[in-house]
């Protein structure tokens, strides 16, 4: 005979439950080990030492010195104790800057070892400065015994027997690489609607597309005929991802769905449910079987490839998170939004490292470079460059004036940006200059609205350049062959260099 099973309420469950947790973590939290008052002091001490020993003692070793005559050397340096004939000479117990010293005839000169610390610290500097400018402590004495002091614009070298005031040159813009120019290569046609994401099969042999028919096209990167096409997808498709080590295809679209498509049966396996609205963005995880996608609910979420959990919300954003990247070194997640900023995830944690607000209007487009620690972001007011991990700001790449909706960088250092409006521009990565401007060809019969490019992706041999557009075309662009410095020279001119904008 079966017993009955007690059958008790919501509240009652919750309440054991909590009861529980509490009685499991009490004896941590409620009844920390008291501190170790002598580990403390000894921590304290250790800390002090080692960021103000050489100078925690000074005014005592001084004034024990005059008063009983003894020699205290308040800095062990080497160069100094093995020359304690070397004098510094100046009128002023603190020279107002490296090499600037003033005299008022008498030439009082100080033994180092009866120096202050500031008259050691700005003798040392001014050693620094004589051996990066050049310049020998003669000339600079020399120079000191003038009443006028030193223009910090210039500097003093000496000529033979001569002096000469060499003026320091503006701080210019250092010259950019030079890069072939690009041009139209191949024009595809085949998609019904706006072709809205591009990824690039790691053997290099394909490429697949996704676009507002619904359908995803795999299509033959050499050829750029059409091999398959999969339909499953009942909006528009938004981001596709090749895995580079599963015959996986992965796909996400304005359904809230995403989806795992197996290559080798050409049918979906898996899919991922938990976003609230259109999916806009994924990427795949260079090392770790994850996948993250993003879209219009704010969030962006972190997948386990093979058991479709959903492992992180990653959630702060407060508008539609447009474009999601990843990585393999910290921060492994940076996110673009609607909502003006920039956030580079702790994946672990599943939390916010960083957030840039740099950026004036939405962000649209990311790109990582491949190869340095580095990483832009599009927005209609400026491209910006930023360093990682806690991205700090490089510089801009001004000029753009369009919605750009996608970027594409090379280990060449070419960055590629597209707008809203089918202009394409071309970026010197190192410097930011932009030397190349193109208007995308629009397909016969298109009308004005749609010149847009909605993604660019370089293939794996970073030489061909695919971009997808709102004519309903994949158009591929080459470097051009022929050209050299000769034929196509930079139209480049040294501006000094301005301040940077944030």
């Amino acid at each position: 005979m079966v017993e009955d099973v007690q059958k008790h309420s919501v509240h009652t469950l919750v309440f054991r439950s909590l009861k529980r947790s509490h009685d499991m973590f009490i004896s941590d939290q409620g009844n920390p080990p008291p501190k170790d008052e002598k580990s403390e002091w000894i921590r304290k001490n250790m800390k002090i030492d080692d960021d103000y020993g050489l100078v925690k003692n000074l005014k005592d070793d001084i004034t024990k010195k005059q008063s009983s005559g003894d020699v205290i050397k308040p800095y062990d340096r080497n160069h100094w104790n093995d020359s304690p004939e070397i004098l510094a000479q100046g009128s002023h117990p603190y020279p107002n800057a490296p090499g600037v010293q003033l005299t008022d005839g008498t030439g009082r000169q100080v033994d180092l070892n009866m120096a202050s610390g500031m008259e050691l610290i700005a003798y040392e500097k001014s050693r620094q400065s004589e051996a990066m400018s050049g310049s020998s402590v003669h000339d600079i004495r020399q120079h000191a015994g003038n009443p006028e002091r030193m223009d910090p614009s210039s500097r003093v070298v000496s000529i033979g027997q001569q002096q000469a005031l060499v003026p320091r040159k503006a701080q210019t813009m250092p010259k950019p690489s030079w890069h072939p120019p690009w041009k139209l290569y191949r024009v595809i046609s085949g998609h019904l609607g706006w072709v809205r994401c591009i990824s690039v099969d790691p053997s290099n042999q394909w490429f697949v597309t996704g676009a507002a028919d619904r359908i995803i096209k795999i299509w033959d990167l050499a050829t750029g005929t059409l091999k398959l096409s999969l339909t499953g997808h009942v909006s528009a498709v938004r981001g596709v991802a090749v895995s580079p080590r599963q015959p996986y295809l992965y796909s996400c679209g304005e359904d809230k769905q995403v989806k795992c498509w197996d290559l080798e049966y050409n049918k979906v396996i898996r899919h991922y449910h938990g976003h609230l609205s259109a999916v806009y963005s994924l990427d795949l995880h260079p090392t770790i079987d994850v996948l993250l996608t993003s879209g219009r609910d704010a969030t962006a979420r972190c997948w386990d490839m093979r058991t479709k959990a959903c492992v992180h919300t990653l959630t702060g954003h407060t508008n539609t998170v447009a474009e999601v990247r990843c990585q393999a070194a910290e921060p492994q997640v940076i996110t673009g939004s609607h909502d003006c900023t920039i956030r580079l995830w702790d994946l672990a944690a599943g939390k916010s490292r960083v957030t840039l607000t740099n950026h004036k209007k939405s962000v649209r487009a990311l790109a990582i470079h491949p190869t340095q620690y580095t990483f832009a972001s599009a927005s209609p007011d400026n491209i910006k460059q930023w360093k990682f991990p806690d991205g700090n700001f490089i510089q801009n790449f001004s000029g753009h004036n369009a919605i750009v909706n996608s970027l594409a960088l090379n280990p060449d250092g070419v960055l590629v940006s597209g707008g809203d409006n089918g202009s394409m521009n071309f970026w010197d990565w190192k410097t930011g200059y932009n030397f190349q401007r193109m208007q995308a060809a629009v397909q016969p019969g298109s009308i004005d609205s749609e010149a847009g490019i909605f993604a660019l992706a370089y293939d794996q041999s970073n030489t061909r350049l695919i971009t997808a557009e709102a004519d309903k075309t994949i158009k591929i662009y080459k470097e051009d062959d022929t050209a050299t410095e000769e034929s196509h020279p930079i139209n480049w001119r040294p501006d000094i260099l301005k301040k940077k904008r944030y």
